[in-house]
């Protein structure tokens, strides 16, 4: 009988230990190749769709602080005749309103409208660029969302709930779908005007690894700050550092599985390759003087979001997965006229050119553009002067306002739900934010049924447990 030295025996901790880490690879390898994702091809890599993807790319034109429907898309007569009026109480006991009390007067439009193109869309006198593109956007009048105030209404638009911490949309795209860029994020923000109250919770990953957040990149200067190497420090001694500590790092994930560790690896080396390709990126000296001129990069009041715009068409080109461009601020509780006029006259141009730029090249088709806010406008005139009427703003508003959607996926020209004539109740057509997630999601080939991840126990998505395609929007 041979007897075996004891020391020898694999031991079941030792088996296990030695052999679960190849069986739960191949788990991983086929639940990932299951939901259409690669296992072995990186975070970022690009993975097939759930469906037929009609969009390639999303850029968001996040118009922070909620926009006022009635005063730039969406003209009710109605308001105009009751103006400076009381309204019965019957008409105001469900509002929610932040600020203003029930009793408010209704506040009519000063603006004038037309309508343009073959849609026959309305746009105020403040958007005559946009108006351009009436044949190449549809309209949602019929928005409503769950809160009423901006913190929790900008996480909600992003994140699907209210409460913060939760993946945003660019992050879960990028999740589900990898990016086209090897030298971009697939996930980035381009910010003007004041920032937005959320800040970086806005494009925040949430629970999912940090490789899908957002990267905010500067419009000048370095894209990222202190992405450039310091004086004296070559590429190649970058290259070496690097390296080195992507071996202690790789050291480290063999040692404890964290994925965080390699999300940082990841970081690392996007970093590295972005140290060559974001000075490109940036450089505007190859693009003609009509493109740069149509997108205003050369005018005061235009240039800050106009080269954002400019640089979204730019990294779409590249592959980026998902643009967020913010600006800020549309909180227009006092002195709407002025301050609409002012952020219209900073957006309407820089957005016109973009839509038309990317139909030109043939990007328009590949890229879902989405323009809104986190809630509309009240139709009653908040007053915080009295002597002075003419400094009068709008309230928030989230039962009832206007976002607007083209390209990818998209049929062109179309007005889905409206209002009620006081612009208080959506009347038909209601359309949920988490149903806007889920018709963007479903244009870039994702289910958002599907799209999930696991965290403290339970199965996450960005619709939470709600959300339907708006069907009626899609080619």
């Amino acid at each position: 009988m041979i007897r075996h030295p004891l020391p020898n025996l694999a031991s079941r901790r030792r088996f296990l230990n030695q052999t679960m880490g190849g069986i739960g690879a191949i788990a991983l390898a086929e639940l990932m190749a299951s939901e259409g994702r690669a296992a072995d091809s990186g975070a970022l890599a690009p993975r097939q769709p759930h469906l037929p993807a009609k969009a390639k790319n999303v850029i968001l034109l996040f118009m922070a602080g909620a926009p006022s429907q009635m005063d730039l898309f969406y003209p009710k007569p109605a308001l105009q005749k009751l103006h400076g009026q009381p309204l019965p109480e019957s008409l105001t006991r469900d509002l929610k309103l932040a600020f203003l009390k029930p009793n408010a007067t209704v506040m009519g439009s000063p603006r004038t409208f037309q309508r343009h193109g073959q849609s026959g869309m309305y746009f105020s006198d403040y958007l005559p660029r946009m108006a351009t593109i009436a044949d190449d956007i549809s309209f949602v009048h019929s928005m409503v969302t769950d809160v009423v105030n901006h913190t929790p209404g900008q996480s909600l638009m992003m994140t699907g709930s209210p409460i913060a911490g939760r993946p945003t949309i660019g992050a879960w795209s990028v999740y589900g779908l990898g990016s086209e860029s090897k030298n971009l994020p697939g996930f980035v923000v381009l910010s003007a005007g004041r920032g937005t109250v959320n800040g970086a919770e806005n494009w925040s990953s949430g629970f999912l690894p940090s490789t899908y957040r957002g990267v905010e990149f500067r419009s000048s200067g370095d894209p990222i700050l202190f992405l450039s190497n310091p004086a004296g420090v070559s590429r190649e001694l970058q290259r070496a550092r690097l390296d080195a500590i992507r071996d202690l790092n790789q050291e480290r994930v063999a040692a404890t599985g964290d994925h965080e560790i390699e999300a940082r690896i990841a970081s690392y080396e996007m970093a590295f390759r972005m140290q060559a390709s974001a000075p490109e990126l940036l450089d505007f000296s190859k693009e003609t003087a009509e493109v740069k001129e149509s997108y205003g990069v050369g005018n005061e009041s235009t240039r800050a979001f106009g080269t954002n715009c400019l640089l979204a068409r730019r990294m779409v080109e590249r592959g980026v997965r998902f643009v967020m461009l913010t600006h800020s601020n549309w909180d227009d509780h006092s002195n709407l006229n002025a301050n609409l006029k002012k952020n219209c006259a900073a957006t309407d141009q820089p957005v016109a050119a973009l839509v038309k730029d990317l139909k030109q090249r043939g990007l328009l088709d590949s890229t879902l553009v989405v323009w809104g806010g986190e809630f509309g406008r009240t139709s009653l005139a908040e007053i915080r002067r009295p002597d002075q009427p003419e400094t009068a703003g709008r309230d928030h508003h989230p039962d009832g306002f206007t976002i607007w959607m083209a390209g990818g996926g998209i049929k062109p020209g179309l007005q889905v739900g409206q209002t009620d004539d006081l612009a208080f109740h959506v009347v038909a057509d209601p359309v949920h934010m988490h149903d806007l997630q889920a018709t963007i999601l479903h244009c870039l080939g994702l289910d958002h049924r599907r799209l999930t991840y696991k965290y403290q126990g339970r199965q996450f998505r960005l619709t939470d447990v709600g959300g339907n395609v708006v069907t009626r929007l899609l080619a």
